[in-house]
């Protein structure tokens, strides 16, 4: 059988699009002990071709002109065609200016003057502006105001993850994401393996059945550590916070919320489970700037009693690992092998990338998820990821308080909490840098 034949059986007996031979062997012998966890139609499988379909041309609003602002420009326009950056907006002016620059080289559209916002309320511009859609790729803190107002304005959104850093944060979205819904607005949000090729398929391969009922897991983001600002003469307390960022709790939420949420959320976007419980712990050992934990280990207990276990580390000379395991009754994924293995640690499915590499020319996440996301838009169909990508944010932002305090901690608490990690005042100027402290386990937070 040649390979356009093996796809078109291997679709018939609903196994999947892009799979090795082994999975279909596999899938033909045990069919009948295969039972699915969802049906198709119950779960989201997004299109994803090369690029997204051709419409109307989108004003775009960019809200936050740093490194990934920046990334989202270009891979909005590598997405889809008929993309008008038409305003921008960023607290510091050499950001916004690098963003300005960089979009009349590489894609010759001018920004005019009057376009561009300067200020922490640059966002409501930005978004008053005209704009048909806009990106939100400012710190973490920000996110969940900014969703809030774009969505009252009804403008589709694009967010970066993570979407909120604080309980707080996590209520303002998740009513935002149903105001969203209601008005029928398309919104994605960085999680992209819910928009890379080989995780799509594997779900469809756990969803079907292939490694039975789901018993456990364990998920990775160990690796050296991040970027840091050392501070420059003349920057203000919250000018260095702001351009040092990713490594200031209230900021970022720490990297097990702002990296190692794409992992947790992978976890329970397969599984379909809802965390009930966390329990860990972590510390600080080499890192340089801020008041973060460099590593976190952590144990999260689904609503149904099964366990996920969660470390994420950040510390350079020490060995890495990224990625995802489930366990199952019936066998066990691995995303860094894409491969699913029997009980008796046989391969039955693997991902094929050669399939893949003749059929599409576009295999970037990051891409993908702007081709899904502008493809809602102009087919005008709702698709809301915002909650999703929340719930998953509020399961590390859980993670994170039971290894600063020390103390076992639940959903319904955490959910409910009045913690609020941003400032009274959003101003360039001094802040109480005496508050933003290491978190110490067992002792009183302040």
């Amino acid at each position: 059988m040649n390979r356009r034949g093996f796809l078109k059986a291997s679709s018939i007996i609903g196994v999947g699009s892009v799979i090795g031979a082994s999975a279909l062997v596999a899938a033909c012998s045990n069919e009948e002990k295969m039972t699915p966890l969802k049906q198709p139609g119950e779960f989201y499988v997004p299109e994803l071709p090369d690029k997204a379909i051709d419409g109307k041309e989108l004003k775009v609003g960019i809200v936050g002109c740093g490194g990934r602002g920046c990334g989202c420009v270009q891979q909005l326009m590598e997405a889809a065609n008929g993309i008008k950056i038409h305003a921008i907006g960023d607290v510091f002016p050499d950001r916004l200016n690098k963003l300005r620059d960089m979009t009349k080289a590489q894609y010759n559209q001018d920004i005019p003057e009057e376009n561009c916002f300067i200020g922490f309320d640059s966002y409501k511009k930005v978004i008053d502006s005209g704009v048909d859609i806009v990106v939100l790729t400012t710190p973490p803190a920000f996110r969940p105001l900014h969703f809030q107002y774009a969505t009252q304005k009804g403008k589709h959104s694009f967010m970066e993850k993570p979407i909120a850093v604080d309980p707080q944060g996590y209520r303002i979205v998740m009513a935002a994401a149903k105001q969203a819904k209601a008005k029928n607005l398309s919104v994605v949000t960085g999680i992209q393996r819910r928009h890379e090729r080989r995780y799509v398929e594997a779900n469809k391969m756990i969803q079907a059945g292939m490694i039975g009922e789901i018993t456990g897991g364990n998920v990775y983001w160990n690796q050296n550590m991040l970027w840091y600002k050392n501070r420059q003469d003349g920057w203000s307390d919250m000018e260095w916070m702001i351009r040092d960022w990713v490594n200031w709790t209230w900021l970022s939420g720490d990297h097990i919320v702002e990296q190692h949420v794409h992992n947790i959320d992978v976890f329970l976007w397969m599984s379909g489970y809802k965390v009930a419980k966390a329990t860990g712990f972590g510390s600080r050992q080499r890192r340089i700037t801020g008041d973060q934990y460099d590593n976190f280990s952590i144990d999260f207990e689904m609503e149904n009693g099964v366990h996920l276990h969660s470390m994420c580390r950040q510390i350079d000379g020490c060995s890495n690992k990224v990625g995802e395991f489930i366990q199952g009754t019936k066998g066990s994924w691995d995303s860094r092998t894409n491969e699913i293995k029997d009980l008796k640690g046989n391969v039955i499915w693997k991902y094929d990338n050669e399939a893949a590499e003749a059929e599409y020319k576009q295999h970037n996440p990051y891409v993908l998820e702007h081709v899904d996301w502008i493809n809602h838009i102009r087919k005008g169909t709702s698709y809301e990821e915002a909650t999703d990508c929340v719930v998953a944010c509020l399961a590390a932002i859980m993670g994170r308080e039971s290894a600063y305090t020390g103390k076992a901690i639940t959903w319904d608490e955490m959910s409910k909490s009045d913690l609020n990690y941003m400032p009274e005042k959003l101003e360039m100027g001094a802040m109480d840098m005496a508050s933003y402290t290491v978190k110490v386990p067992g002792k009183e937070q302040k």
